[in-house]
């Protein structure tokens, strides 16, 4: 059964109308990220994905959902497997205050995230927080911990943040677009194919 990103009823209603196509990790990328999420939450109760996910892309399109699932799928059609590999447990200093795991910017998860802009750049779909390919980290947030004080953040960083000797690495076969809605989480599983 399909494990939701997102549980609580904040997290819900704050993403309420928002889209995001995402890669699920489910090999070595996962394990790791569910042995990273439960040391930093011993360190720290704060909010925190409840799966882990790479994030491709956010978008605002309530009413135009299914005109955006179109484009998504017809992307995917000529998109190969993405690698991802984390290269290091990190953070977003303040003011996000984000555990991440980050990772090695793949020639497929590059080109991924390159060609979903050339299609995008097309189109007047509304994209949340984007930036350019050279400016995106690629990552699976840990935990938020915007709500720490200074000290109990820099505690928390200093805790979690190192480079990894082992690199795990896994080849993510299917994204997924996920919607909220109303205090809900939908999602559709697309295949990748080129």
């Amino acid at each position: 059964m399909r494990r939701p990103f997102m549980d609580t009823p904040d997290q819900l209603t704050s993403l309420d109308g928002q889209q995001y196509l995402v890669l699920r990790p489910t090999g070595p990328v996962a394990e790791l990220y569910e042995r990273e999420q439960d040391a930093a939450l011993h360190r720290a109760d704060v909010p925190h994905p409840h799966t882990g996910h790479v994030t491709l892309r956010g978008f605002f399109e309530p009413e135009r959902r299914e005109e955006l699932a179109a484009l998504v799928r017809d992307w995917a059609t000529v998109q190969a497997p993405i690698e991802v590999t984390v290269e290091a447990v990190d953070v977003f200093p303040a003011p996000w205050q984000i555990v991440i795991l980050r990772l090695a910017r793949s020639a497929s998860l590059v080109s991924a995230y390159a060609s979903l802009t050339s299609a995008l750049e097309a189109t007047d779909i509304r994209r949340l927080g984007e930036l350019s390919l050279e400016d995106w980290t690629f990552h699976l947030s840990v935990l938020y911990g915007k709500t720490l004080s200074p000290e109990e953040w820099q505690a928390l960083a200093t805790a979690s943040a190192r480079e990894l000797a082992d690199p795990p690495s896994e080849t993510i076969h299917e994204v997924e677009l996920v919607s909220y809605d109303g205090g809900v989480e939908l999602a559709e599983v697309i295949r990748l194919g080129g």
